[in-house]
């Protein structure tokens, strides 16, 4: 049976999480274990590609184009992972379309690093392979000669998260191959607004995908008794934990190369309850942070209300400074919607008061 912690011995483990997390990760800087995925050696800027037209395939491929030659080098002789984002099986609005993957696949080819590559996720609720046949996958996959895996039924690590109510460490079975460093992990996410952290792009869907659960877990009443998710956890129980746990995760846990399709968004209550927005356009970097930075900018978001992104924006690990990233191809102002935000938007902003009242 669990304990409560006190004002004090709360204050106290924020102050040695924040002092271990931050000096974990001057540790992986320093052996290049975690180094931020866009870093550039040459002092040049993140560059950060943006795509707009009416093939969603299409705007992907040519969105990766300006890259190749820095993505088949970072790829070498590792596994491409691609990782899309299945929070629902079964509503096509909240999760990465086929379409999306096929771009991803053909660019693969068209650079000779389609051999080995894997499409692998483990969903929010249900079964992770009906998802994909409900979204079409296997037919991608065949046609590129891919295979689909169930991270799920895969080998696991376990790394530890905290959850705000004790702020004490908990384990949680994260994915071994999005872990791996042998893995190219390429996010393939769906620009959408959410109900917990304002909006939820690259990096959120390699470090919330990564968690697993038990065969037969569901929500309510359709899940097998006893099954259990590990991704319930991982959000740190309120808005505090779930910033925090999405920042301290990226250390060791983000996207190699982000591809954040827009093409037709998601705004209000996200990730699974909100509409569409039909924005036509395509965000694709090697600095996932620059990444999200600039999609975040084309749905007319507020940057600072986004605390998880933040974070990692003052601890280094990408770029988040949009006047710092170069855009290539279409413009930014031209391809602007401002989404709407979920209508509980006041207390997802909590983040920025403190969790411990003095």
């Amino acid at each position: 049976m669990g304990t409560r912690c006190n004002t004090a011995d709360r204050r106290l483990f924020l102050k040695a999480s924040l002092a271990g997390g931050l000096a974990a990760a001057g540790a992986a800087r320093l052996t290049g274990a975690a180094s931020a995925a866009g870093e550039n050696r040459d002092g040049s800027a993140s560059r950060v590609a943006v795509t707009s037209g009416n093939d969603r395939a299409a705007i992907t491929f040519e969105g990766l184009k300006p890259f190749e030659q820095e993505i088949a080098r970072a790829i070498g002789n590792r596994r491409v992972v691609i990782k899309p984002n299945n929070v629902a099986i079964d509503i096509q609005l909240a999760a990465t379309h086929v379409d999306c993957l096929e771009g991803i696949l053909e660019f693969l080819k068209s650079i000779g690093k389609l051999d080995g590559a894997v499409i692998a996720e483990s969903a929010a609720p249900g079964a992770t392979l009906e998802g994909f046949a409900n979204y079409g996958y296997p037919g991608v996959a065949a046609k590129y000669g891919v295979k689909l895996l169930d991270l799920d039924q895969e080998p696991y690590d376990v790394l530890h998260v905290i959850d705000e109510k004790d702020f004490r460490p908990h384990p949680v079975r994260m994915s071994r191959l999005l872990l791996d460093p042998n893995s190219f992990v390429i996010s393939a996410a769906r620009m959408k607004t959410h109900d917990l952290v304002v909006a939820t792009l690259s990096l959120k869907n390699i470090i919330f995908g990564a968690p697993i659960k038990d065969p037969g877990f569901g929500f309510g009443k359709q899940g097998k008794p006893g099954a259990k998710s590990d991704k319930r956890i991982a959000h740190g129980g309120g808005i505090h934990g779930i910033n925090y746990n999405l920042f301290a995760l990226a250390w060791h846990l983000h996207p190699h190369l982000a591809v954040i399709d827009g093409y037709e968004g998601m705004e209000g209550y996200g990730p699974t309850r909100g509409t569409a927005v039909e924005h036509r356009v395509c965000v694709v970097g090697t600095d996932w942070l620059a990444a999200d930075r600039v999609a975040v900018e084309l749905m007319g978001v507020d940057f600072a209300k986004i605390g998880y992104l933040n974070y990692c924006a003052q601890a280094g690990l990408g770029e988040g400074d949009l006047k710092k990233i170069e855009i290539v191809g279409e413009p930014l102002a031209r391809h602007v919607k401002t989404y709407k935000l979920a209508p509980n938007i006041d207390q997802q902003l909590t983040w920025m008061k403190p969790a411990v009242q003095s």
